[in-house]
């Protein structure tokens, strides 16, 4: 028992790190990439990166949510509709409440403050890391809890899938720091503290959710919606920025097949 115990314990931990390193990985591209994303790069990254959350948040949080919920019947969207909903309005409230500073853009978000510009531009990825962290916390403490729902496969999709759009995101965030002046080692240390959120917030929703199991589809849906607003809110004006290109499109298709993929062959 004992033994099984220690093998959940470390599944878990090793899939709460999966996306961290996934950010670790692309931001280590600034010690082989020149100095600039090209647009159309940027592009291509943001639109993959918004492909697979879409797709996660679908298969991975608001299908399972609503399948825990069946024995509401008719209503067995309520707990995943609240839930979304609920998400939504935290990264909104994020969004008001922490300075913040998107690549490409020169005007702050959030309140006014003395933070450098870079101090802002992690922040603003840090910000979305977030919920991309509660998510995979959320569906690892539904394995945890015996979820018949959420499989080992299941999580380790979603891991995966996060780790792989986390990819692209390093490099967004290390590239442009090293663009602007920082040297190599240190764009590439905060492109990594940026990523440092999602195994933290991941494992305080296994805590949390581990005590009230019976909330799971609240939770689940939580971070959904949490995800889905940084995805129309930052990463798709990303992909749809400067003159007209359908290559976004290409790119978040390409994502999102991709995670709903991975979903189905590991769940």
């Amino acid at each position: 028992m004992i033994s099984s115990s220690n093998d959940l314990l470390g599944t878990v931990i090793i899939g709460l790190l999966i996306p961290f390193i996934g950010t670790a990985a692309g931001s280590a591209c600034v010690f082989f990439l020149k100095k600039e994303l090209k647009t159309g790069t940027q592009r291509v990254l943001s639109g993959f990166a918004a492909g697979v959350m879409v797709a996660a948040s679908i298969w991975s949080l608001i299908v399972p949510a609503i399948e825990q919920s069946s024995d509401l019947e008719k209503f067995a969207f309520l707990p995943a509709f609240i839930g979304f909903w609920t998400g939504i309005l935290f990264l909104l409230l994020l969004d008001h409440v922490i300075p913040h500073l998107h690549i490409g853009i020169d005007q702050a978000e959030g309140p006014k403050s003395s933070l450098t510009r870079t101090a802002m531009l992690v922040l603003a990825v840090t910000l979305h890391n977030i919920p991309e962290g509660m998510a995979v916390g959320v569906v690892y403490a539904g394995v945890a809890g015996g979820s018949g729902t959420i499989t080992v496969g299941a999580a380790l999709a979603l891991a995966l899938g996060i780790a792989i759009q986390n990819f692209p995101e390093g490099a967004i965030i290390s590239m442009p720091l090293y663009a602007e002046g920082k040297n190599r080692r240190k764009s590439f240390w905060l492109g990594v503290l940026s990523g440092v959120v999602e195994p933290v917030f991941g494992g305080i929703t296994v805590l949390l959710a581990g005590l009230f199991i019976p909330a799971m589809p609240y939770l689940l849906s939580f971070a959904a919606g949490a995800m889905l607003y940084v995805v129309v809110e930052e990463l798709i004006p990303e992909m749809s920025a400067g003159e007209h290109s359908n290559i976004g499109v290409v790119a978040f298709a390409a994502g999102f097949s991709l995670m709903m993929a991975l979903d189905v062959a590991l769940g």
